[in-house]
């Protein structure tokens, strides 16, 4: 493809669909072939786009004229974790309360915690202001950075790094402190890293992946109520 083509093309919301599909795809076979935590899809997929966009000097609003459509289906793919919930609705009964306990006292911690680094570090009350819905979904942590008064830019950053973290890191610490029982992994991956880890938690096994895709909403909810309150605190 010859560069006035290319250029034609990147104004097309097909660019963006288009590239983002084949990378992740791209990505998922490399993966499958290697079995290797540092060769995740979603963290290839990123890492290709943005080399293209350099390279080729294309905008990221170029790029987002298709990737939009793509972001579009963030919310209906956070829904559609209740199914595998659904199929383990006994194990929830059964754990109810140390399953609020966990994900409460996680999604504290992860408030605190972003807060205690930010002053570590110097950063200012805007950047940390922004950091605070790091380990929620990402439709929940943009409507609570605005709430804030933060910048949703750096927010979702912060998302997607710790989503990120949470698909590389999860399951070693997790083996680290010798936590095997299925439902503690999920609780703690998904409310750490809301729904890119539970991705992984997903590989992990059924079980996981269903605690997971509760802990996001679940944390998604105690944050949005308690990160204004622990800010003002705080702050």
């Amino acid at each position: 493809m010859n560069e006035p083509t290319l250029t034609a093309f990147a104004g097309s919301p097909l660019f963006g669909i288009a590239i983002s599909l084949l990378t992740f795809q791209t990505g998922s076979m490399l993966y499958r072939r290697t079995g290797s935590v540092f060769l995740n899809p979603l963290v290839l997929s990123m890492v290709m786009i943005i080399a293209f966009l350099v390279n080729f000097q294309i905008s990221f609003d170029d790029y987002n004229k298709g990737g939009q459509f793509i972001s579009f289906f963030l919310g209906p793919a956070t829904v559609i974790l209740a199914v595998p919930l659904y199929k383990k609705i006994h194990l929830l009964k059964a754990n109810i309360l140390p399953i609020l306990a966990g994900i409460t006292i996680g999604s504290v911690t992860g408030i605190v915690s972003i807060i205690g680094m930010c002053r570590i570090f110097g950063l200012d009350e805007l950047v940390s202001v922004s950091m605070i819905p790091k380990s929620i979904t990402t439709p929940i942590g943009i409507e609570l950075s605005n709430q804030l008064c933060g910048l949703p830019s750096i927010t979702v950053a912060g998302i997607v790094f710790t989503g990120i973290s949470g698909v590389l890191l999860g399951p070693m610490i997790c083996r680290l402190f010798r936590i095997d029982d299925k439902v503690a992994v999920g609780i703690a991956i998904g409310t750490s890293s809301h729904a890119l880890g539970t991705t992984k938690a997903v590989e992990l096994g059924e079980t996981e992946g269903a605690m997971s895709g509760l802990a996001i909403g679940i944390a998604g909810l105690i944050t949005v109520f308690l990160a204004p309150l622990i800010a003002k605190i705080l702050m």
